[in-house]
């Protein structure tokens, strides 16, 4: 179980702006981390984190996931603050999750993801930490809906459900049965429907 840090909002919105999605990213592999017997800490991502996440991600997912229906609600976006986390170990971001503000039709929503865990932490319970920390602070925040695309067995355990396929239209070609939400307000999907676009 990882350590959550209390959050300074303040903090998190006086730090470095975080790395606009697209701009150019010079991808570095670092050595692999070593895993220790302390839990990661749970913190705001910062702008000095970008380049680390960013690097992590791309070890995760590789060059295809930007030709994903999903990769569309993150061009021309930015990570949504007080919303996106890293798992510190050592200092070291060894996992991490981003949410970016979207619509569903006229109705303000979350995307969530993508999220991503070293290695070397995987199948330590991390993952999990870190989107129900993400889901903590966006219902924290007032938000009502976290849409995200990801394996169905993995997120229904954390609270999410499929959507009725034709109810939301994605920005691209998307498997029905990947794409879910979580009400964070009882009755917040009542009448939600319609197409996914940034902001």
């Amino acid at each position: 179980m990882a350590y959550v840090r209390p959050i300074c909002i303040r903090c998190a919105i006086d730090a470095q702006p975080v790395r606009p999605y697209g701009a150019p990213l010079m991808i570095t592999s670092p050595p692999p981390v070593q895993p220790t017997d302390a839990a990661p800490v749970l913190v705001l991502e910062r702008g000095q984190d970008a380049v680390a996440v960013d690097n992590l991600i791309e070890r995760a997912f590789g060059p295809g996931r930007l030709a994903k229906a999903a990769e569309r609600l993150r061009e021309h976006n930015h990570p949504a603050r007080g919303l996106s986390f890293v798992a510190l170990a050592d200092d070291k971001v060894v996992g991490c999750v981003r949410q970016w503000p979207i619509h569903i039709g006229e109705t303000p929503a979350v995307l969530l993801g993508p999220f991503a865990v070293d290695d070397a932490w995987r199948h330590r319970g991390l993952g999990s930490d870190l989107i129900r920390r993400a889901c903590d602070a966006a219902q924290e925040a007032g938000h009502g809906i976290i849409l995200l695309v990801g394996d169905d067995t993995f997120f229904i355990k954390l609270g999410f459900e499929p959507i009725a396929r034709g109810r939301v239209t994605l920005p691209g070609p998307a498997d029905s049965r990947r794409v879910l939400w979580r009400a964070l307000k009882a009755g917040a999907t009542d009448g939600v429907e319609g197409r996914v676009r940034v902001g």
